[in-house]
């Protein structure tokens, strides 16, 4: 068999091993999933009308349609966290030393884990949208086009956030630094538009609401959903997921060809 055959081979045994691992173990992934949804009841239910009084917004409705599209990316955050536990788990109970040693394609390693996160990532976000659905959220204008768009977006956010996530868990002594590691990314969207415009925060906050990887990717999403203006948004949204993940797949790589200690 060719090289490429053999690469395809092994990192197909390792996507299907991380796939056993879910679902054998789902309870990490619907921890992680609690996140946004009890975010996204919180914010409609009980913030909701001041939220979109403050907003200048006429009900409860205009903020869902605001708020949606940042809770679908906050899933993205909170659900790759999983595969920095995964990761670590798997650096400190040696497995991936074993991996070492074998004669399989180095690369599958981190392809079994991404492509297996990836993958319950667009789950959850489908499961995170349906919930929205259910409570009113609705996206009537958006052409066929803009959703595949949207589509296109969540999985190449999720693909960038998922190879950072498994640069922190190469990089942690255990699982438990693992989830504390990768925090940030459940934080992130806290601080950017997903919850409240940009023009809205103090001055001195507008900055660090803006310059960070969340906001254009929310902002992208939200245009393509709602029909609001993208401008910039889409290509630095692009940018940004491209420059995270070339990040986490060299940081990845490092840690794994690096000498064990």
């Amino acid at each position: 068999m060719s090289s490429l055959t053999l690469a395809v081979r092994d990192c197909s045994t390792m996507l299907r091993r991380n796939l056993l691992h879910a679902r054998r173990y789902p309870s990490l992934t619907l921890n992680l999933l609690l996140t946004p949804v009890m975010l996204l009841l919180l914010f409609v239910y009980i913030f909701g009308d001041v939220m979109s009084a403050g907003m200048g917004g006429g009900d409860r409705s205009d903020y869902i349609a605001y708020v949606v599209p940042g809770i679908l990316l906050m899933t993205i955050g909170s659900t790759v966290i999983g595969a920095a536990v995964s990761v670590s788990t798997d650096m400190s109970e040696g497995i991936i030393a074993r991996f070492r040693t074998m004669a399989i394609h180095r690369s599958s390693v981190f392809v079994g884990h991404v492509v297996g996160s990836v993958l319950q990532v667009l789950a959850g976000v489908v499961l995170v949208g349906a919930v929205a659905v259910a409570i009113g959220f609705r996206s009537t204008d958006a052409t066929a086009l803009e959703w595949l768009a949207a589509f296109g977006l969540i999985a190449l956010f999720a693909l960038a956030l998922t190879w950072i996530a498994v640069g922190m868990g190469m990089a942690s002594p255990n699982a438990e630094a693992a989830s504390n590691s990768a925090m940030p990314l459940i934080l992130l969207p806290l601080i950017s538009s997903a919850f409240t415009p940009v023009e809205a925060m103090p001055g001195w906050f507008q900055p660090i609401a803006l310059y960070q990887p969340f906001t254009p990717a929310i902002e992208t999403l939200r245009g393509l959903l709602l029909g609001t203006e993208i401008a910039y948004n889409g290509w630095l949204a692009v940018a940004w997921s491209i420059a995270l993940a070339v990040l986490g797949y060299r940081w990845s790589a490092a840690s794994f060809n690096r000498d064990p200690k």
